[in-house]
């Protein structure tokens, strides 16, 4: 199945991107090439880039918060398991402590990395990396893997605290939701949205085998998804076929 994702708010779009970066940059460190090495620094900067809002910490402090107040109304609950919720009271903690003692905006610690800094300014530079742009990058690249890679750890371990706090944030909010199996008619499906209750992510799993792409477009009132195709032109064009698929809805 291939799971698509929609958010239906920015903080959410934003908290994605941010999963999405750090999943790259998890594959990318654990290879030994220099190109590999190159691109897992890039994304530590796209990283900082995202991180750069000056919301971001108090939107993920906001959620923790939200979710420990969550969690603790569960208490004495006989359906819930003390031990389970004991131990993702403890996670959320730990994020919460860890992000709160962050000084300043995600990645301001690398910001004062002369050296890496002179890498960020020439990255999105075409060719501008180049070694005779940047010869002691080039001579960092040369090194051996390990030694690049235990690099990229430290410097990726001064974005942690926000990684860890957006990674478990995502995990809670899509517990949230139970699938539902849906047919889109003729390659169409709308749903109106319950009053009185916000969903924040929509997870649509689709069978790869039916070769269809979902275009989802959503409201705090609707949800609308359409289905296309890909098509001899090598474009996508609407299908009229009846779609199966599995719809979840994480509040």
């Amino acid at each position: 199945m291939i799971l698509y994702e929609y958010p239906f708010n920015e903080r959410i779009r934003t908290y994605l991107r941010i999963e999405h970066l750090f999943r790259r940059l998890k594959e990318l460190v654990a290879r030994d090439h220099p190109l590999d090495h190159h691109y897992a620094l890039s994304t530590i900067f796209e990283v900082m880039d995202v991180g750069a809002r000056a919301d971001l910490k108090s939107d993920l402090l906001k959620d923790l918060e939200k979710q420990r107040q969550t969690l603790h109304s569960y208490r004495g609950n006989p359906a819930i398991s003390e031990r389970a919720l004991d131990a993702i009271t403890a996670q959320v903690d730990h994020c919460y402590t860890d992000l709160g003692n962050v000084q300043g905006k995600t990645g301001h610690a690398l910001t004062e990395n002369d050296w890496l800094m002179s890498i960020r300014s020439r990255v999105g530079i075409p060719g501008g990396t180049c070694e005779f742009d940047l010869p002691a990058y080039y001579a960092w690249q040369q090194q051996h893997g390990d030694v690049r890679r235990a690099d990229l750890h430290r410097w990726a371990s001064t974005l942690a605290p926000m990684a860890e706090a957006v990674i478990l944030l995502l995990k809670m909010q899509r517990e949230s939701g139970a699938a539902q199996k849906v047919i889109a008619t003729a390659g169409q499906f709308q749903q109106n949205l319950p009053q009185g209750k916000t969903f924040q992510l929509l997870r649509l799993s689709l069978d790869p085998n039916l070769g269809i792409v979902p275009e989802i477009s959503g409201n705090r009132l609707m949800v609308s998804i359409r289905f296309m195709r890909q098509e001899a032109d090598n474009r996508l064009h609407a299908t009229s076929d009846d779609c199966a698929f599995e719809l979840t809805l994480c509040s």
